[in-house]
């Protein structure tokens, strides 16, 4: 089956060989250094929903289906299809009565945040969320440390509007440090986010 990025690009998968040597360097990776931001907050979701503490999910990236072969007349399978840009953020769901919407983000970056990894339609709809009475916040991962910050949303548009006056295009550690909030990583669950929700808006 051929998948097919926005701009048309085909999404080729990778060979045999390379497979298993990308599976062996993150299976070296992750013993080191722990597993991927996604995978954290999936884990630390499940921990959630597993404890009866919030109900959170992963948006899935949704797919534009092109081409269906019919092996058999009650079999489908699909030979083409494209990945749809995301239109919103990657997770959302309920907390104590009060809806959650929020976007991870992982940076090789030592001292900053590059404002570029956000899309503009990301920012229209945090700014939305906060606007109907949402909690919307982002949490920001330096790999390079594994530190580990969750920015209200509120904030980020305004690093956001500071941008396209012509100001700084990033995020510096030291303004993370001032207006973010930064979450320790620990075993269960893995990326306690929740506590510093519960901080900012239910204390």
């Amino acid at each position: 089956m051929e998948f097919h990025y926005p701009n048309g690009r085909k999404y080729g998968r990778p060979s045999s060989s390379s497979h298993f040597k990308n599976e062996a360097m993150k299976k070296h990776s992750y013993s080191n250094r722990g597993m991927t931001l996604e995978e954290d907050l999936n884990v630390t979701n499940e921990y959630y929903r597993e404890q009866g503490i919030a109900i959170i999910h992963k948006k899935p990236t949704p797919v534009q289906i092109v081409q269906v072969h019919y092996p058999k007349r009650s079999a489908a399978v699909i030979t083409e299809a494209y990945f749809k840009q995301p239109s919103t953020t990657d997770y959302n769901g309920v907390y104590k009565g009060k809806y959650i919407d929020f976007e991870a983000k992982e940076t090789q970056s030592e001292t900053s945040f590059p404002l570029r990894n956000f899309h503009e339609h990301q920012i229209s709809h945090i700014e939305q969320v906060l606007k109907h009475g949402g909690i919307s916040f982002v949490i920001i991962r330096f790999k390079s440390s594994d530190e580990l910050y969750l920015l209200e949303g509120c904030h980020l548009l305004s690093f956001w509007a500071r941008m396209v006056d012509g100001g700084r295009k990033s995020i510096s550690k030291k303004e993370l440090n001032q207006k973010g909030h930064l979450i320790p990583l620990q075993l269960a669950p893995r990326i306690d986010y929740l506590r510093i929700v519960d901080e900012l808006y239910f204390s």
